[in-house]
């Protein structure tokens, strides 16, 4: 259960040794708790100031700290809350919290600061599951994606769509309350056009969650290719480091070995595999199998082959028994080892010398494909549970039509309306409940 009465505390920088660690409490008797273990009063202190003094367990000095003091409503859980910034000793750090404890407080739940945020309105659920994005960001598209979802954009979206809902939902439930005179209140031609204006709207929505999803978590990438066609001579290359080993052997990539690369601000997610080939060696044939599995699941698809010792008849058969991914690039490797004529090969090879580390060719290719991602100020879904409430809501909104096309009664129409609702108000929090609570913030860390 939520319990808004305590007042929590906890470390709100990582755990270690550092120049300087902050502590975090919040909760309606956060400045009382504090000014007991404070060496200064700091009741009747106006918030958004700063008090330097020392935390104190009794009559014994703990540290030297500055407390910065933030007054309800005006902080980021809605309720008093106080930073104090300590020495960064894991002891000292431990103690601040313990005395904080002896005096009333409680150690938070992991999240539990932003769900008291959401819980005073300070922000809705989307805006909240976007500051553990931030935490998490590890590119400039995903810093910026969180921030922008942080403002609010995402979720006025949302709540605009809802609200045109609940307007006409409103009309059909007063129909269904003097049913017996047969009376429209909702008129219909405008119900089916708002919603397939809205189901134009939720489509447009979803389909950026691919988008999203790889600047978030990073575009799923596979380098693969036959023995010796150079994979790991690339990743190598790509990551300007001796990541993987390469050797003249057949067969030396057995695993998948797994880097992040950055161009433009969006994340790869590099995938190195085994080379693709029959093998009667059992350990190699896992890696091929493992191999076959991560292509089935890519994005992106980067084939290398050996330029020097494959034909364009020979590289049509082995692509021909590619999966079907969202993007595909064809690597000729070892291009300056003969005399490459790209009209002979393929549309769209790129040739390159991974040894060489001339991939320049490569690094464009693959810039393009970043630019597909880029939507520019369109809003952009990149949160999993975001995408299944819109395509939940979606298909209740095409129940809608459905009804409206073969005019069923209006207590149905006023049902599925409900339901598409329902599903736009869990990407919110407008609707929700205390499991789902617990499964989104449990996953922050315990100072946020």
């Amino acid at each position: 259960m939520i319990n808004l009465q305590d007042t929590i505390v906890a470390p709100a920088t990582p755990a270690g040794i550092s120049a300087i660690s902050v502590v975090r409490i919040s909760g309606k008797d956060a400045v009382t708790i504090t000014d007991r273990c404070f060496s200064k009063s700091l009741i009747g202190k106006d918030g958004y100031t700063i008090h330097y003094g020392f935390i104190k367990d009794g009559d014994t000095n703990i540290d030297e700290v500055l407390v910065s003091l933030f007054l309800n409503p005006h902080s980021y859980t809605g309720e008093d809350s106080l930073e104090i910034s300590c020495h960064g000793s894991p002891f000292i750090v431990k103690r601040v919290i313990e005395t904080l404890i002896k005096n009333g407080a409680r150690m938070a739940d992991p999240g539990e600061f932003t769900l008291r945020a959401f819980l005073n309105q300070k922000l809705d659920l989307a805006q909240a599951e976007a500051v553990a994005d931030m935490i998490h960001s590890n590119s400039e598209a995903s810093l910026q994606m969180a921030i922008s979802q942080i403002r609010g954009g995402f979720s006025d979206d949302i709540k605009y769509l809802r609200q045109e809902l609940i307007d006409f939902a409103a009309l059909i439930e007063l129909e269904n309350d003097f049913g017996e005179e047969d009376v429209e209140f909702a008129n219909r031609p405008k119900l089916r056009a708002l919603v397939e204006r809205i189901l134009t709207h939720i489509e447009k929505l979803r389909s950026s969650f691919v988008a999203g999803n790889a600047m978030k978590n990073g575009i799923n990438t596979v380098i693969a290719g036959k023995p010796n066609a150079g994979k790991s001579t690339l990743l190598n290359a790509l990551l300007n480091e001796e990541r993987a080993i390469v050797s003249e052997i057949e067969g030396t990539t057995r695993d998948t070995i797994e880097e992040m690369f950055v161009l433009n601000g969006v994340q790869f997610r590099l995938i190195d595999t085994a080379g693709l080939r029959e093998s009667t060696d059992q350990i190699e044939q896992i890696g091929v199998g493992k191999t076959r599995a991560e292509m089935d699941k890519a994005e992106l698809l980067v084939y290398l082959f050996d330029a020097s010792k494959t034909t364009p008849e020979q590289l049509a058969l082995e692509i021909a028994g590619l999966p079907k991914v969202l993007h595909t690039v064809l690597v000729a490797n070892k291009a300056d080892e003969i005399d490459f004529k790209p009209e002979q090969w393929p549309e769209g090879v790129v040739a390159i010398s991974a040894k060489q580390k001339d991939i320049e060719s490569l690094i464009k290719r693959l810039e393009k494909i970043v630019a597909t991602y880029e939507l520019g100020n369109e809003t952009i879904v990149n949160n999993a549970r975001h995408a299944d409430a819109l395509t939940k809501s979606s298909e209740a909104l095409q129940t809608v039509l459905e009804g409206l096309t073969n005019d069923i009664p209006s207590d149905l129409v006023a049902l599925d309306i409900r339901n598409g609702l329902h599903h736009l108000g869990l990407i919110t929090g407008e609707v929700t409940n205390d499991e789902v609570l617990s499964s989104i913030f449990g996953r922050f860390c315990i100072g946020k």
